[in-house]
């Protein structure tokens, strides 16, 4: 992986939100048909996380039938960058995950958000690309 995708993919705090948004294709699952859709990415403690808020989506269905992906960077960098997500299920894992997550995305659009309804229905995967796993 080269440098400037290794750059891309170190969000921060300090990244906007147009730094953080990418395209995922994954995999229907029932179909096995590429599907691709437009998700913002997020770094908790090193590691890449997709999300959504809560409720039932496609994108984590397909991810749970089959974890292959293609992570679209398309903004201060244009990449097509192979993945594999691991749905995060664990009570523990998905509040240390998912609180800072939500505390962002509140500062962002100056509005509270159930923090308790995210934990129990947000889709959660954490991403892993290839050789930097």
């Amino acid at each position: 992986m080269d440098d400037a995708v290794r750059s891309a993919l170190e969000i921060g705090p300090g990244s906007t939100r147009e730094d953080k948004l990418v395209d995922i294709t994954t995999y229907g699952a029932r179909t096995g048909e590429p599907r691709r859709i437009e998700l913002v990415f997020h770094r908790v403690d090193g590691r890449w996380y997709l999300t959504g808020t809560p409720g039932p989506r496609g994108w984590y269905a397909n991810l749970r039938k089959n974890p292959r992906l293609v992570f679209h960077l398309k903004h201060r960098v244009v990449a097509d960058v192979p993945a594999t997500a691991r749905p995060v299920t664990g009570d523990q894992e998905r509040r240390q995950v998912l609180a800072p997550i939500v505390a962002d995305i509140q500062a962002a659009r100056g509005s509270e958000l159930d923090l308790d309804d995210w934990l129990a229905r947000s889709p959660l995967v954490e991403l892993t690309f290839g050789d930097l796993a």
